[in-house]
């Protein structure tokens, strides 16, 4: 459909729209009012990662259309665990694990919305405010009435482990009813009008919207983004090394860069759209860059992205070491590091880079002949590296390379 409301029709022009419960009472809302909206991050690590990104950076279009962000800490559910997505059950978290975890990842909204008291100031709750105060008996009364078991069994994040064989515990399959409780309880304290999310989370969505309406007679809304993944198939977000995580202590800023520089050609269109704030006409012009000329494109992309997230100093600064190391062969302190004591392992140095994801494909890769210390090639998977006063370069391929030191 065509959107009126800016709102609507920049996440339509970028890609972000997979499915909307009422798209058109959606988009004459967005027009004649500021929109509080929510997406829920449950807190599993310190440090949220790239696959969460499409998430945050919907936050920012909203926000960057006139409405209000509401970012919800999943101190409560945490305890739960979703199983959406899940073959088997998360492993339960102290709540001292989960707040050092929220502290972690608080930091990195900063970086993507404006917070404050204004009308469309981004704000930060924690639904443990009130699932931890819940009196159980009173839920089931006048929450869990609103729940069938017939409709809840139909659910993908229950059919898939019922399917497998996979235990769910009754704990788990209570995620859905808190998520849902969670779009009621933020509808009446902040207003909340709307919930966003990923395609993966459309039942518990309307699970939520549904039981608003019950409960309060509230008009709720819900919007998810497809499930994005790269031009091969693959899964966003992954590499050999694992995660792509969003705190610098994590995934340094140079290595950030580079993840989003090895973007695959069929990929940059989508992910400039997605995860950058470079106006569309400019987008179109680096897309229609073809042959050797899309590495400028990826180089745009690799730095917009890390602008968003580390600042533009950081950004710049990952550039320009890629291209001293890839155009003049250079060493440079911005490069990933690993601290040796004096002697490493080739296999351990490897690995301990994250540039192979296990002594088998280090010793791979060193048989293939892609592993070089100073540009000289390395045959030995048994070479000890001696490390002196001075770094010595380990580069992996043309693309990866860090730095040994003592």
């Amino acid at each position: 459909m065509t959107y009126t409301s800016t709102l609507l029709r920049s996440l339509d022009e970028r890609g972000y729209i997979h499915q909307a419960t009422d798209a058109a009472g959606l988009d004459a809302l967005a027009e004649r009012e500021i929109i509080p909206a929510y997406i829920g991050f449950d807190a599993t690590a310190p440090s949220l990662h790239v696959g969460s990104l499409v998430q945050i950076m919907m936050l920012r279009r909203l926000q960057q259309a006139g409405h209000k962000p509401v970012v919800l800490m999943g101190g409560g559910t945490t305890k739960v665990g979703d199983p959406s997505g899940k073959d088997e059950s998360r492993k339960l978290l102290t709540g001292d694990d989960i707040a050092a975890n929220i502290a972690g990842i608080k930091g990195v909204f900063e970086r993507f919305l404006t917070f404050g008291d204004g009308p469309t100031d981004a704000i930060l709750v924690d639904n443990a405010d009130w699932l931890d105060k819940l009196n159980y008996v009173e839920f089931l009364r006048d929450v869990g009435r609103h729940f069938t078991i017939n409709r809840m069994l139909t659910f993908d994040s229950v059919k898939l482990r019922l399917d497998r064989e996979q235990p769910l515990t009754f704990l788990e399959f209570n995620y859905m009813i808190l998520q849902a409780y969670d779009f009621a309880e933020l509808s009446r304290r902040a207003g909340v009008r709307l919930q966003l999310g990923g395609s993966d989370q459309w039942g518990n969505i309307v699970n939520g919207l549904e039981l608003g309406r019950r409960m309060d007679g509230a008009e709720l809304y819900g919007l998810t983004t497809p499930l994005i993944t790269t031009a091969d198939g693959g899964k966003m977000g992954k590499t050999a090394a694992g995660a792509v995580w969003l705190n610098a202590d994590r995934v340094s800023p140079y290595d950030y860069w580079q993840f989003w520089r090895n973007t695959q050609d069929g990929d940059v269109v989508k992910f400039l759209k997605l995860f950058t704030d470079l106006p569309l006409d400019e987008i179109a012009q680096l897309g229609a860059m073809v042959g050797a000329d899309i590495n400028q494109a990826k180089i745009a992309l690799a730095t917009a992205v890390t602008m968003l997230l580390h600042g533009n100093e950081a950004a710049k600064a990952a550039e320009e070491t890629a291209r001293r190391t890839f155009a003049e062969g250079a060493s440079d302190e911005n490069l990933p590091s690993l601290a040796t004591g004096g002697s490493i392992g080739i296999v351990a140095a490897l690995t301990g880079l994250g540039f192979a994801a296990s002594n088998g494909e280090a010793r791979r890769k060193i048989a293939e002949g892609a592993v070089r210390v100073d540009g000289a090639v390395v045959s030995d998977p048994a070479l000890e590296i001696v490390v002196g006063n001075e770094a010595l370069k380990l580069s992996l391929g043309k693309k990866k390379h860090g730095l040994l030191t003592r």
